[in-house]
């Protein structure tokens, strides 16, 4: 229940009235006065209740729901969109017919998705709150890909002693390659260049 109008003695008795009805307080809530109290003649004939409606507002969750879902059904109209929530992160799985349209080549649409909502849910809330965009789970199976292009080109480095640099990625996927190598010996990483084209430089280092 989003909406309820109310009756009551006085306008505030009528709030509460609604207030009570939807479980919120009244900064959660848009108040509009349909009619004022009215005491009547003599203070009984005539009168009349005041005549609120209360309309819960939109949470940040469902403003960012309703984004991120007219973004997803422009590129396919069946797409659904499942969120968990914990702490401090809310994760959106999408599922549809056209999943791979949504993640794009090398996730690279699923990361624009995912950086949007980001940057849209940032202007609403007051806490930070971490975004992850998923669909197929597309995440956990780039991290593994991820975690196994990182210790191939460490063994090359480490052969070669040349540095090598990785295509451009976001920065959350640059981190899953950095932790992955952390401990291999000789093995450093270092971020260069400028988004979106910023890369992770894989370099050998003796003294490491």
């Amino acid at each position: 229940m989003r909406e309820v109008t109310a009756k009551g003695n006085t306008i505030e008795q009528a709030v509460d009235y609604a207030l009570q009805q939807l479980s919120t307080t009244k900064d959660e809530v848009d108040i509009v006065i349909v009619e004022e109290a009215k005491k009547g003649f003599l203070g009984l004939f005539g009168a009349k209740p005041a005549i609120v409606t209360v309309t819960r507002k939109e949470t940040v969750m469902e403003k960012t729901i309703k984004y991120l879902s007219n973004i997803v059904k422009a590129l396919d109209e069946s797409a659904q969109i499942e969120v968990k929530e914990t702490d401090k992160s809310l994760y959106f799985t999408i599922k549809g017919n056209k999943v791979a349209l949504i993640i794009g080549k090398r996730g690279a649409t699923l990361n624009s998705l995912q950086f949007l909502t980001q940057t849209f849910i940032n202007r609403l809330s007051k806490q930070l709150i971490h975004i992850v965009v998923d669909a197929e789970n597309y995440r956990q199976k780039r991290k593994e890909s991820l975690e196994i292009l990182a210790i191939k080109v460490s063994k090359t480095v480490g052969r070669t002693k040349k540095a090598v640099s990785l295509e451009p990625m976001p920065s959350f996927e640059r981190k899953i390659v950095h932790n992955a190598l952390t401990k291999v010996p000789n093995i450093i990483t270092k971020s260069v260049g400028e988004d979106p084209y910023r890369q992770l430089v894989v370099s050998y280092n003796s003294t490491n």
